[in-house]
């Protein structure tokens, strides 16, 4: 369907179409150019040729999307505006150039999810084929994202989102997630002992203690987390090898039924799958990644790579608050500490937004008001011990 030509759906009368069709019609259109966007950076960092074909294969549908909805403004006698990317889609695409697909194909995914059926109750789309290929355009994106996804050959990828014949963890979400909690927790902390009326030189120390205790807890959680998944999965493997050993007439069954499960006609599956299993590594490759979920060459990571990740990731957060009380005493370190948080909690509400698709000012501002809240929760309490305690 690729290519399709879907202006013969448009009716001639759409000078009638009110302004609430013509800010859908744009919106439509805005979205649609960012996902080819998207879709074209994808494939310029991917390093698996089937897969950037995917990605660019994607990216001519959404590009031939927009291209329907530019023609219904313009048949409406309206103009369109200059074309921009968002800025959320610039920073996916950075992050994708930066750190590689998987680190956003999570998010990129999750938006793929909530999108798959925003055609479905648009009339304008009912007699083309897109609201079938937005639908599975998210059938093939949680297929790549999935561990399994990421081993899978392109061809077979390319027949399970066949309705166009032409095509784990949210590392992002870490990411802010684990400076917000370091941002969040050590402001808290250091206003509760501002609070209390100790110097700046004892907040100074204490809000080093807390960045260290904090990152080692949060990096000793991560590793033992990380760890144990590993040892999990490297047990599930053993059975799932033993099982290509003794029962590969059943694995056989159960991987057949997977591809049916994702589209496969029944005999392509099970001649895929017949042909996988001549080979016992390649069988038991495939199947840890398609049965289990499980990428074998990864194993959910390293252990220590997760620990530090997440060490200076908290450690990063954790720092902000403490900045000014190394430069500067009294009031003004405190109020110096209020700003800069201040600052990296709108920051870390502006990249939640890359994964929410909030507004920005309603992200950034939210985040703000929760973290001045905890700390002038924190503040109140600490001015009451205090006080206590010199009485």
């Amino acid at each position: 369907m690729m290519g399709q030509n879907y202006f013969t759906a448009i009716p001639n009368d759409l000078a009638m179409a009110t302004q609430a069709d013509i800010d859908r019609y744009l919106e439509n259109w805005q979205d649609e150019i960012d996902s080819a966007f998207l879709y074209r950076a994808l494939a310029k960092v991917e390093r698996q040729p089937a897969l950037a074909e995917v990605y660019r294969k994607l990216a001519a549908t959404e590009e031939t999307h927009a291209q329907f909805w530019q023609e219904k403004v313009l048949s409406a006698g309206r103009s369109l505006p200059k074309q921009r990317i968002g800025w959320r889609t610039r920073m996916l695409a950075q992050f994708a150039i930066w750190f590689g697909p998987q680190f956003v194909l999570p998010t990129i995914n999750a938006m793929e999810q909530v999108d798959s059926h925003s055609y479905d109750m648009q009339p304008d789309t009912h007699d083309t084929p897109m609201p079938m290929q937005e639908r599975s355009h998210a059938r093939l994106l949680e297929a790549i994202a999935s561990p399994s996804g990421r081993g899978m050959e392109g061809g077979t990828i390319a027949q399970i989102e066949g309705r166009h014949r032409t095509a784990g963890g949210n590392t992002l979400r870490a990411a802010v997630l684990g400076a917000n909690d370091g941002l969040l927790s050590n402001l808290s902390l250091v206003m509760g002992v501002a609070g209390a009326n100790l110097t700046s030189q004892s907040i100074l120390v204490t809000g080093i203690a807390g960045l260290l205790a904090g990152a080692c807890s949060m990096a000793l959680g991560e590793w033992i987390s990380v760890q144990s998944s590993r040892e999990l999965y490297d047990r599930q493997i053993r059975i799932e090898r033993r099982e290509v050993e003794e029962v590969p007439d059943e694995e056989e069954e159960e991987l057949a039924l997977i591809y049916e499960a994702k589209g496969l006609p029944e005999a392509q599956a099970r001649t895929l799958a017949a042909r996988i299993m001549t080979n016992k590594t390649s069988a038991l490759d495939t199947l840890t990644r398609e049965e289990l979920g499980i990428d074998p060459d990864e194993l959910g990571g390293s252990a220590w790579a997760a620990a530090l990740t997440s060490f200076f990731l908290f450690a990063i957060g954790a720092i902000i608050p403490v900045i000014p009380f190394i430069f500067l005493t009294g009031a003004l370190a405190v109020y110096g500490s209020l700003l800069l948080s201040g600052l990296g909690l709108f920051a870390i509400g502006a990249g939640i937004t890359l994964l929410t698709g909030r507004s920005l000012l309603y992200s950034g501002l939210r985040q703000v008001i929760f973290g001045f809240a905890a700390a002038a929760i924190t503040f109140g309490l600490g001015k009451l011990i205090g006080g206590a305690i010199v009485g």
